[in-house]
């Protein structure tokens, strides 16, 4: 057996893993990739390596407890952002279909994102919403929980969205943590903006009524658990390298984002 082992991207790569990166020559990581359903492609991971948050996290808060308590005082006070600018920050958080997702952290880096500015930053993102989002798929299916809105009958913000009961863990708040995590180590200058950002991107879900909180925090945890398993992957890596160039560069060359952030910032700065 060959046990042989080459560096890639700082990094000891085992022979399994050669296949994706050669000892040679390493190839760069896609930038294009055939979409798995209209504005989405597949992750990095495969299903076998997805964390397994089923065993990890506990139930939901039963009807009851203090902590079932807490969900509705939050639920109220989030409540009294609907119609300000905040609840319009928290719709346009609800989309993740590329290229509008890859939008939501631009302020924030204050960089212009696409796949034309930065293609491998763009790829990274979109791949890491999948597997934030399959890792949440066995919990969903298992504790299938009513999400706000069907409980109080008062409407959502995203009222085309699912109808179905899996609000736990928060697939949304899954995803923009991974985004942030990734994102604060790429650009560890800009890290507590980033993480502010990606904490906020969760909360907009408790606004826009489709999730409670402890469905966010949950969905916190399967972002950081994604992560950490992204973290075994060559391709993963190797694409987080070609984007921290590319902020670098669009950076370098003034390309700003595209949004309004002075409104954006207005509406993170409205607390319940």
């Amino acid at each position: 057996m060959d046990m042989r082992v080459c560096r890639v991207l700082g990094h000891w790569v085992w022979p399994a893993l050669t296949v994706l990166t050669g000892c040679a020559t390493v190839q760069p990581p896609p930038t294009q990739l055939p979409e798995v359903r209209p504005g989405y492609v597949a992750g990095y991971l495969r299903p076998e390596q997805l964390p397994d948050v089923a065993s990890v996290l506990p139930p939901p808060p039963a009807e009851g407890s203090a902590a079932y308590a807490a969900d509705q005082e939050r639920y109220k006070a989030a409540s009294k952002l609907h119609d300000t600018p905040r609840w319009k920050l928290a719709q346009d958080d609800a989309e993740l279909r590329f290229p509008k997702a890859a939008q939501h952290f631009s302020c924030t880096l204050d960089i212009a994102i696409s796949a034309e500015a930065t293609p491998h930053l763009n790829m990274l993102l979109r791949r890491i919403r999948m597997d934030a989002s399959r890792a949440n798929d066995a919990s969903k299916a298992k504790y299938k929980r009513p999400r706000p809105y069907m409980v109080t009958r008062e409407p959502s913000c995203t009222p085309s969205e699912s109808q179905r009961p899996d609000a736990y863990p928060s697939g949304h708040a899954s995803i923009g943590w991974a985004w942030a995590l990734a994102l604060a180590e790429i650009d560890p200058d800009r890290a507590d903006a980033i993480l502010a950002r990606g904490y906020e991107y969760g909360q907009s879900r408790v606004i826009c009524r489709v999730h409670w909180q402890s469905d966010i925090e949950a969905g916190r945890v399967v972002g950081a658990a994604s992560v950490s398993r992204l973290h075994s992957d060559p391709v993963f890596l190797a694409q987080m390298a070609e984007a921290k160039k590319e902020i670098a560069a669009v950076r370098a060359a003034g390309r700003k984002s595209p949004r309004d952030c002075e409104a954006e910032r207005g509406a993170l700065a409205l607390k319940p």
